[in-house]
């Protein structure tokens, strides 16, 4: 597993939703081109080492791939960039598609590998409780694994997926929503704390709801610390697009 998931402490992350496709409560729509490329830049001067995308993102791993390929390869090594396989982006249609068939997860990781060069962590998305360890999911893994690809997770939404995919043995990680308004996966804590497996973090400040009308980085320290509690080792990914946003973020989580 990479060192940056394995490593003591909280950890903040950057998921990367907001730079690919209209997204969030708002139903924000992406920043330009320019503007994707320098909050990736702004994330790495502040600190951030753990990146999430995905094919479903739209336009996100291509944008993520033309920023990595700027850097020297130190600089990329020091990154655990993660992203998904099986829900899709139909680019003419505008929307995401769930196929978790071994050809369209082989399809999927030589695209991946193709766009970002390299991959550290591989995460099955939309992960239900029949996806985790069904034989063709297994077989992809193998493939993912003989392409060079070494740590896998499993992204899910309910507690049944997740303890199946933590009762398994496959995975290293486990993502999935957590925060003070939505506790629903709370019961996944005890068995993730046991199992080794390491804690991503999503949506930790209810995609903006535990935030909105009040003094942001009061708000999303608050918000960390109650993550901290639950799972003192977990990446907290943050989905902003916008550089003045995950600044605050930052300083929020160093407030810890």
């Amino acid at each position: 597993m990479s060192q940056n998931l394995s490593a003591p402490g909280l950890k903040l992350g950057l998921g990367l939703v907001s730079i690919g496709r209209v997204w969030g409560v708002n139903q924000s729509a992406p920043p330009n081109e320019d503007e994707a490329q320098a909050l990736l830049a702004i994330a790495l001067d502040l600190g951030i080492a753990i990146i999430d995308t995905a094919p479903a993102y739209a336009v996100s791993e291509a944008r993520l791939g033309r920023f990595l390929a700027t850097l020297a390869p130190s600089r990329r090594q020091a990154l655990t960039i993660m992203t998904k396989m099986g829900e899709h982006w139909d680019f003419e249609r505008g929307t995401s598609f769930v196929d978790h068939s071994r050809d369209a997860l082989v399809r999927s990781i030589d695209r991946s590998l193709e766009i970002l060069g390299s991959i550290d962590v591989m995460q099955i998305h939309k992960a239900t409780s029949d996806v985790v360890a069904q034989p063709d999911v297994v077989a992809a893994m193998d493939y993912a694994r003989r392409c060079g690809v070494t740590a896998f997770g499993a992204s899910v939404s309910d507690v049944e997926a997740g303890q199946r995919a933590l009762d398994s043995g496959l995975y290293d990680a486990l993502q999935f929503p957590l925060n003070m308004s939505s506790t629903g996966l709370s019961p996944l804590v005890p068995a993730l704390r046991a199992s080794g497996c390491a804690a991503i973090v999503n949506r930790p400040f209810a995609m903006g709801g535990l935030v909105v009308g009040r003094p942001f980085e009061t708000a999303a320290a608050s918000a960390f610390r109650y993550i901290e509690q639950e799972l003192p080792n977990a990446v907290i990914l943050t989905g902003t697009g916008k550089a003045a946003h995950l600044a605050q973020n930052v300083r929020a989580f160093r407030e810890l």
